[in-house]
């Protein structure tokens, strides 16, 4: 701006800085703030009943809650499970766990069979719609005889 003076060449050119400036620091600061989601730990794993009988065809049922609402989780998908006599130092004694429907809202059942008296660890991981970590638990199952 040949012929112009200094101070009306700022007046005419800062305003536009200072707008873009402005859209900048909103859109950095929209990007900056974080999105609540839940984690792993905001979820539990808990089974109804820890003492079962001894045999075949025992009826495990395990309730995933929301820890934030203590409400229970429908949806989850549950896609590892194992039964094992770990805690008496036996890991390699397992037995075999079938999914079976649920009967309410965040129940979760599985059908096992409890072939020696003794803690069995009940090992599950779920994964929670719309949560990008997996739920986890071992749960130690006393079988009396």
């Amino acid at each position: 701006m040949v012929g112009v003076p200094v101070a009306r060449q700022y007046r005419r050119i800062m305003p536009r800085y200072i707008h873009s400036a402005l859209a900048a620091l909103v859109v950095a600061a929209q990007l900056s703030v974080p999105v609540a989601q839940a984690a792993a730990s905001d979820y539990i794993l808990v089974l109804v009943e820890t003492t079962y009988p001894f045999g075949d065809d025992a009826v495990l049922e395990v309730r995933l809650i929301d820890t934030r609402t203590n409400a229970p989780v429908e949806g989850a998908v549950i896609f590892a499970t194992r039964l094992d006599m770990a805690p008496d130092g036996m890991e390699t004694m397992t037995s075999p766990v079938l999914a079976l429907p649920g009967e309410e809202p965040g129940l979760y059942r599985f059908s096992a069979d409890l072939t020696m008296d003794g803690n069995w660890r009940f090992s599950v991981a779920a994964k929670v719609q719309g949560e990008m970590e997996t739920v986890q638990a071992q749960i130690v199952i006393e079988v009396q005889p």
